[in-house]
């Protein structure tokens, strides 16, 4: 994951025309949480495959 300064205005500036689930994915995307639960995921489950635990537990719809 790339280094983000979150008190640079400049950082921001890639969200101002986001949509609400641009903005939603930032905000998991950074959850130490969700990470942990994905990185356990992945090192567990066949073929990176995403589980409908994960999904229901996130609240992630994953386009095809």
């Amino acid at each position: 994951m790339p280094e983000f300064e979150w008190r640079s205005p400049e950082s921001y500036k890639s969200l101002q025309d986001a949509e609400i689930t641009d903005i939603a994915w930032e905000c998991l995307r950074r959850s130490m949480d969700y990470r942990r639960d994905y990185e356990a995921m992945i090192a567990n489950g066949p073929d990176d495959e995403v589980t409908p635990e994960f999904k229901r537990r996130w609240g992630i719809c994953f386009r095809p």
